[in-house]
């Protein structure tokens, strides 16, 4: 069992230094294609093309996603208090082990 989520996690660190390496050498590519020969800027290299991505990321993603908390925080304000109700009696990620139910 405990190998099974060392795999896992090994295949995800691949695929995300994939992707990265993917959006970079894009990043560098279109650089070096357009900008030095229409507004006269340096070529750059793959490691500054990563670095744009990254400080991109940070300008105009911002450093924190809104995640599966934030998405179940809209849906809740979203939901009139009856949904809320016939959420809060099915079972969810142990909802019923935190508030058990009275007898009938």
């Amino acid at each position: 069992m405990k190998r099974h989520w060392i795999l896992r996690a090994f295949r995800t660190f691949l695929f995300v230094g994939a992707a990265a390496a993917a959006l970079g050498y894009i990043v560098m590519a279109l650089w070096n294609a357009t900008l030095p020969a229409v507004a006269g800027f340096h070529t750059i290299t793959f490691v500054q093309a990563l670095g744009l991505l990254v400080l991109s990321r940070i300008l105009f993603g911002g450093l924190r996603g809104r995640g599966w908390r934030g998405r179940m925080h809209q849906r809740w304000q979203q939901m009139t208090p009856e949904e809320r109700e016939q959420f809060r009696s099915r079972r969810h990620c142990g909802a019923a082990r935190r508030r058990p139910e009275s007898p009938p």
